[in-house]
């Protein structure tokens, strides 16, 4: 009997961690199931590996386990799972198997005639577009994730430039100060420029991700209009759906005209009737969108001021459920929009959040280490390097091993990271970077000692998990 061949497609926003583990497990899992499989990966340096035609058209089926945009029109006729990134990691064995027993949907793309070598069998279902209410949120999610994925450069590259220009001085970019310096204006100014581009190319990437090139114009127009609007980032991710869809809409308008103006219309109809449409859409709501995004931001300004222990804790507790995920994300990008406005205190809750997860599973294997695997130990010596650059995934295979009782320990840790750095009014002025930007921070003993805290006892509550694991197994684990 032949064996299986199965392609696959692994991304995530940040294109680090999540995207390479995925990767990495679905082809463990493959070896072990005696599967063929070759694994297309969309890091933050692009598609490696890529699929070809061919491959495509000798698989037996393709998994897609991303939180980006990878283009599945490729994959019409072929049997598809479409899963979040975290399943790649989680139960590749499981998306394999949906494959191999041909349970896996035939993927249909719009427009395409179905022709395929899958035979007629009455369980050969094809899909359709729509696989119900999870299915479209999974997409507004993968959507959302590939303008973060994009604007994440901007975000870093340009906040540890401006952090680095404040190491001369927190006003040594003002030419009217007196510890002005040309150097530290001129970082400030470069870094300035890219983080004020984050926004738009939010806006940009969602609309790529919905519709392509033309949305990506029109996205990219509506970002500019909710950035100097006031209406940041809650703007930008209007502005992107709404240009994804308009182009949508206009696609849909303009499909019967003939096919000879196809070109005229990617150069000309779309981009003039999409920036048209989207200044319409986008002026009405600029006032009201920016009222509630500083609304939201004086609340968690004054969350921050008047009562840190909570704050804290539902950072810490975001940052810790899924490391990386949706959750994570949201109260990331929530630090590095009040980072924007001049909050340099949230963000250092949220960094001390991020790093902890890793460092919780580095010294546990340390400390505890004849209850884990030489894998395992191997791995926890590379989460000290993660933890510390602010790379929260590595700690992903050990949480997935029994995620009801590893996570929420991971989330005390991180809690209590976050709620000792507010306590202690930790300002940290760069959104990413982990202990590299140690120099810039503000109070940088006290954030550091916070971190080790929240991580030591979440490491010692995880190493005595372990051991009492291996003291009740027959079998050491």
């Amino acid at each position: 009997m032949r064996r299986k061949k199965i392609v696959a497609a692994t991304g995530c926003p940040t294109g680090i961690a999540h995207t390479f583990m995925a990767a990495e497990s679905l082809k463990k899992a493959a070896e072990e199931m005696d599967v063929d499989i070759k694994v297309e990966t969309h890091g933050q340096v692009g598609v490696e590996n890529g699929l070809t035609q061919e491959e495509i058209r000798e698989a037996d089926g393709v998994i897609v386990a991303a939180d980006k945009d990878v283009n599945t029109d490729r994959f019409h006729g072929k049997r598809l799972v479409e899963v979040p990134v975290a399943r790649g990691i989680r139960d590749p064995k499981e998306l394999i198997k949906q494959i191999i027993n041909e349970e896996a949907l035939i993927h249909h793309v719009k427009g395409h005639k179905v022709t395929t070598d899958l035979g007629d069998s009455k369980n050969d279902k094809i899909e359709s577009g729509s696989k119900g209410k999870k299915n479209v949120i999974h997409s507004i999610y993968k959507n959302l994730m590939n303008g973060v994925s994009h604007m994440l450069p901007f975000v870093v590259g340009g906040g540890v430039l401006i952090a680095i220009s404040f190491l001369f001085g927190i006003h040594s970019a003002d030419s009217t100060h007196e510890t002005y310096n040309e150097f530290a204006a001129f970082l400030n100014k470069t870094g300035g420029l890219a983080f004020s581009l984050m926004v738009p190319i939010l806006a940009a990437f969602i609309a790529e991700s919905i519709a392509k090139r033309p949305g990506m114009v029109v996205g990219f127009i509506g970002g500019l209009l909710a950035n100097e609007g006031g209406a940041g980032f809650l703007g930008g991710i209007i502005a992107g759906f709404a240009a994804g869809y308009i182009i949508i809409l206009l696609q849909q308008l303009l499909k019967k005209l003939p096919q000879s103006l196809n070109g005229l219309k990617s150069i000309f109809l779309y981009p003039l009737l999409g920036i048209f449409l989207i200044g319409v859409v986008m002026t009405p709501l600029m006032v009201p969108v920016q009222e509630l995004n500083t609304s939201m931001m004086e609340f968690l300004s004054n969350i921050q001021s008047t009562n840190p222990l909570l704050l804290g804790i539902v950072v810490g507790s975001m940052s810790g459920f899924d490391m990386g995920g949706p959750f994570n994300k949201a109260a990331y990008l929530t630090g590095t929009a009040l980072l924007a406005e001049g909050n340099l205190y949230f963000m250092a809750g949220v960094s001390a959040a991020c790093i902890a997860p890793p460092l919780i599973i580095a010294f546990a294997t340390v400390f505890f280490r004849r209850y884990f695997t030489k894998e395992e130990q191997n791995a926890g010596l590379v989460n000290f390097v993660l933890g510390s650059t602010h790379i929260t995934e590595g700690a992903i295979p050990f949480a997935a091993k029994n995620p009801i009782v590893v996570i929420p320990i991971i989330m005390l840790g991180s809690s209590i990271a976050a709620v000792l750095t507010y306590l202690f009014g930790v300002q940290v002025p760069a959104p990413h970077g982990g202990f590299l930007v140690l120099p810039v921070v503000t109070g940088a003993i006290k954030w550091v000692f916070s971190i080790l805290v929240g991580s030591l006892v979440g490491a010692v509550i995880y190493g005595l998990y372990r051991k009492k694991i291996a003291n009740n197994s027959p079998v050491k684990e």
